[in-house]
């Protein structure tokens, strides 16, 4: 499977169509124009955001075309004007993409990415391209939060079932792992991504043996070098000596229990008592994995108890990002033909123009402060935050390994300040505009 399927040009919105027919018809489609993505930040649920999505929306667009099949349904429509669908149907992506990379950690109304080219075409990717960086934004960033609140426990996402659709599913995956986490229960993610896979067993395993030692000593036996079980499908505790007593016939065979899992109840107690029960039976080694409605505030609660908890399942919470459960991300026409444009609609103004992010930092090296300028200012001392991803509808290097993506996003992390990985409390991170971008969108 290829990590990025193809979505096809009819992933868009109907208006996205509408005004590209109109542009055509009226002679604006060729007019170069720039679009800026950035995200808003309603009810202050983020500090900060990390960008996610880049890769999926270079390999759509070097491919982008309406293939015949396509513009034989918009011709079906009796829509559009047969000129229109037949310059479609020649059609392809040729603009030019700055954008922040992937694991680049950013801020509310900083420029995520911006487009150039032709009307036409920048308008009818919109859709794709708001959905694509949003979703992994919005799953890379609850994700950092969780990984943060872990403190360095390990974290695996298990949000599969409960995703809102299979390719949600595959890029929950991949953007988890971005963010921190160390597997992925998902195995066509973990093809697809190269992502590291783990998963045991459900409570139906258990119930379907005559007693839960029977279950556990069946698993053993066919995964002896892999065996976690699940403890709860009857009493927790119970369950622990249970698997004790596996364990200890493991033990004779020359096999190792690798832990046991809680799914359910109260998790601090719970753990204390099943980590005292493993280890009166010499099992100190034994893991405890936790799962069932985590996300980063009750992976917060959990560790600030002190409970003896090694690693943790995230699932639901994490897939659909519950608090916050999207991004308001937007797509805004700043520049057209050679002249500044700007929104001035109340609660929703725009920064004309082309623009860059630069980043101040201290001595430390962590982040001062952020500045948004037009795209051809400078700044002493401080790092371009977008650079030139696309050119001509083809990308401007090939896709970085996703370790190196995740790579950035710890150095990055590191260098955030800790009011910002705050996950109960708003903290503003400074963000200026420029002079010159001031007195542009005069």
């Amino acid at each position: 499977m290829e990590a990025h399927p193809t979505a096809g040009p009819l992933f868009t919105d109907l208006y996205e169509l509408t005004m590209a027919a109109g542009y055509h018809r009226h002679r604006l489609h060729d007019q170069r124009a720039t679009f800026s993505v950035f995200v808003r930040n309603p009810g202050l649920k983020r500090n900060y955001f990390v960008a996610a999505g880049l890769e999926g929306v270079l390999a759509e667009l070097e491919r982008y075309h309406f293939s015949a099949e396509d513009i034989a349904y918009l011709r079906g429509l009796d829509l559009f004007p047969p000129s229109f669908l037949e310059y479609l149907g020649r059609m392809r992506f040729s603009g030019d993409i700055w954008a922040l990379p992937e694991g680049t950690i950013f801020f509310p109304e900083e420029p995520l990415m911006e487009i150039t080219a032709p009307l036409i075409e920048a308008q009818l990717i919109e859709t794709f391209v708001l959905n694509t960086l949003g979703l992994g934004a919005l799953i890379a960033t609850k994700a950092s939060r969780c990984v943060h609140a872990a403190q360095g426990r390990p974290l695996v996402d298990f949000a599969l079932r409960r995703t809102q659709g299979q390719d949600a599913g595959d890029q929950v995956a991949r953007n988890t792992f971005l963010a921190g986490f160390a597997a992925t229960s998902n195995v066509r993610a973990g093809k697809r991504f190269g992502l590291p896979l783990t998963g045991t067993m459900a409570h139906a395993f258990i119930s379907v043996y005559p007693t839960e030692t029977d279950a556990f000593r069946a698993f053993a036996d066919t995964f002896p070098q892999n065996s976690v079980f699940l403890i709860d499908t009857y009493d927790t505790l119970e369950g622990a000596r249970n698997a004790a007593v596996v364990a200890r016939e493991m033990k004779a065979r020359g096999q190792t229990l690798q832990g046991v899992r809680l799914d359910s109840g109260d998790m601090v107690a719970l753990s204390r008592a099943v980590r005292a029960i493993l280890d009166d039976e010499g099992l100190v080694n034994a893991k405890i994995y936790a799962s069932s409605g985590f996300d980063e505030f009750g992976i917060d609660s959990v560790v600030k108890a002190d409970a003896p908890i090694d690693a943790f399942g995230v699932g639901t919470k994490v897939g659909v990002s519950a608090d916050a459960p999207y991004l308001d991300i937007v797509y805004k026409l700043v520049r057209r033909g050679g002249r500044d444009v700007r929104k001035l609609s109340p609660g929703k103004v725009t920064l004309a123009g082309k623009k860059q992010l630069f980043r101040l930092r201290d001595d430390r090296g962590r982040f001062r402060e952020d500045i948004i300028t037009c795209r051809d200012e400078e700044v002493d001392r401080a790092v371009k935050l977008l650079v030139p991803v696309m050119a001509g509808g083809r990308r401007l290097a090939s896709a970085p390994p996703l370790t190196a993506l995740r790579g950035r996003f710890e150095e990055e992390f590191a260098d955030l300040g800790d009011r910002y990985k705050d996950i109960h409390n708003h903290a503003a991170y400074p963000v200026r505009i420029s002079p010159q971008l001031k007195a542009l969108q005069k």
